[in-house]
């Protein structure tokens, strides 16, 4: 018998009873449409962390002080002054693949403006810190190093905070808004960044010569973080090792000795998130097989049931000529074709729900090809699998006695 023959003959039985082989597959279309929806929103959720991180700047690198350790009690980083202006001014002239480098501190304040109040942090950068991090001035300009050098009492703000400070729509730019009991002129807006992937508002933030911030709000001569950026985003580990050779050297940190700073890379970062997110995808989408499995159980038993309900036609098929490998592979056929049926199914709402999610999400929308052809793949070694041994109970019938079967 010829696969066109066979194939034909499959799709009449399975029609014969829709419900049921609706029913059938239901199984393999929920673990079908859970893999492949499981799949694309893991890489979706990937791919925008990682955009997410690229527009922080690609190739930028964070130098922080290492946790402290005080009589067996972690005190954190809070604690550490290693980060201090002999590294700062180190890096800036003492580097081949450090193209920026910009110190930060930070401070929360009320910002008060007239009758209205907002609760922000003021963080203390260099001019150099909007290309590290990739802002963008959209009025007015970016405070100078000579502010840096003066401690100025200037500072740059973000979209939400123009937006809780001045709520009669007037131009920041020039205006004097207080963090405390201190004056600041608004010199710059910055343009807009929205929320990042962890859902904080880019916007809500205020830059200041950190010189300012250290002698004028803290009183402290270290720094909190050192942000730089490398040449390009292939440098960024010469970039990262050649830093670390000058803290070292400036801290005095003997060969074997621990550092007393960490180092993070954007393709560190990256590479951490991306393993995670890849790792919870894999976990996910092997839970959503398990209804592939119960889908396969279903095909099996449904098989069952059609060789009994079908003995005398099988008996008749091989009284008038037909092989045992023509009844194996006609009922292996239609266990084949519910399976894909199912698994074709299972993908279109796969993809309809991966869409869905992703704008709720506002997520890119990501299709994976290699886990639509992998889906088909299974859908058929599914059928393949459950679906032999009642094929092969229906080859091995005694045509006689199948005839005789009421």
């Amino acid at each position: 018998m010829n696969i066109g023959n066979l194939i034909k003959i499959a799709i009449n039985s399975l029609f014969r009873n829709k419900m049921r082989t609706a029913l059938t597959m239901l199984g393999i279309v929920i673990g079908i449409a859970s893999v492949i929806a499981m799949v694309s929103i893991g890489q979706a959720s990937t791919q925008s962390v990682k955009s997410e991180l690229s527009s922080m700047g690609s190739n930028m690198i964070m130098i922080m002080p290492a946790r402290q350790q005080r009589g067996g009690v972690d005190m954190g980083m809070s604690s550490s002054k290693t980060l201090d202006n002999k590294d700062l001014e180190s890096l800036q002239n003492n580097t081949r693949y450090v193209a920026a480098v910009s110190p930060m501190v930070s401070s929360n304040a009320q910002l008060i403006y007239g009758n209205n109040n907002h609760s922000s942090s003021i963080n203390g950068v260099s001019a150099a810190y909007l290309d590290i991090r990739k802002y963008e001035i959209e009025e007015g300009v970016m405070f100078t190093e000579e502010d840096v050098r003066r401690y100025n009492k200037v500072c740059v703000i973000g979209k939400t905070v123009v937006s809780k400070l001045f709520t009669n729509g007037e131009d920041p730019i020039g205006k004097t808004i207080r963090f405390g009991s201190i004056p600041m002129k608004v010199i710059g807006v910055l343009a807009e960044k929205g929320q990042n992937g962890m859902g904080n508002d880019q916007d809500d933030i205020v830059f200041a010569p950190y010189t300012t911030i250290q002698k004028r709000f803290l009183g402290i001569t270290y720094f909190n973080m050192l942000y730089a950026s490398a040449n390009s985003e292939e440098e960024s580990e010469l970039a990262a090792t050649e830093i670390t050779y000058i803290l070292r050297s400036n801290h005095g940190i003997k060969s074997g000795d621990s550092d007393d700073f960490d180092i993070r890379t954007q393709e560190e970062l990256v590479s951490t998130i991306s393993s995670v997110t890849g790792l919870m995808t894999t976990l996910l989408a092997a839970i959503a097989s398990i209804s592939l499995i119960v889908g396969g159980i279903g095909i099996m038993n449904i098989m069952y049931v059609t060789v009994t309900e079908r003995t005398k036609e099988i008996g008749l098929r091989m009284a008038i000529g037909a092989h045992n490998r023509d009844i194996k592979l006609q009922f292996l056929c239609e266990s084949v074709i519910l399976s894909l049926i199912g698994g074709v199914i299972g993908i279109i709402l796969g993809l309809i729900i991966a869409y869905v999610a992703s704008k709720l999400m506002n997520m890119p929308y990501v299709v994976s090809e290699m886990a639509i052809f992998a889906s088909f793949i299974v859908c058929a070694l599914t059928g393949i699998f459950f679906g032999w041994y009642p094929a092969k109970k229906a080859a091995n019938m005694d045509p006689i006695s199948a005839l005789r079967y009421e």
